[in-house]
């Protein structure tokens, strides 16, 4: 399980912006990686914009914003295009860093048992190292405790 004080997981992964994201070209940047179930969902719909109602205050703590889902990347552009959300969602389709970060989890709903995105952000370091994660977070408390803890960095 990923913890404070870890190197952050490498990754590449495609964009709702039609770009490759790669961790390597985030060295010497701090930035929120977000995990989030499904685009276009209550939850998630008010977690997105919520940061992308504080892109202003997040920028100037020099904090670019990932957001990553299981969905795929026609889906994520509707989202973003829907909400006008001007930060980096990526499609994490074989949920290979959702795994690398713990997110990837067994989820339970009416007695029925399935695997889904935990909703979990790490914040990492301008060094590629976590320096902050919330697990299960609530999508109305998610901007505030990032903004708080960015601030420190």
């Amino acid at each position: 399980m990923i913890a404070i004080g870890d190197r952050a997981p490498s990754f590449s992964l495609p964009s709702s912006n039609g770009e490759l994201v790669e961790s390597a070209a985030l060295k010497g940047q701090p930035y929120l990686l977000y995990f989030y179930p499904k685009a276009d969902t209550p939850g998630c719909t008010t977690q997105a914009c919520d940061l992308r109602d504080q892109k202003q205050t997040l920028a100037s703590l020099s904090l670019r914003v990932i957001g990553v889902s299981p969905d795929p990347v026609e889906k994520l552009e509707r989202f973003a295009r829907k909400y006008g959300l001007d930060f980096t969602l990526v499609s994490d389709s074989e949920h290979r860093l959702a795994d690398a970060y713990g997110t990837w989890v067994e989820k339970s709903m009416y007695g029925k048992t399935y695997f889904g995105m935990e909703r979990s952000s790490f914040l990492v370091d301008a060094d590629g190292v976590i320096r902050a994660l919330w697990r299960k977070v609530k999508p109305a408390d998610h901007v505030a405790l990032v903004t708080e803890a960015a601030a420190e960095l």
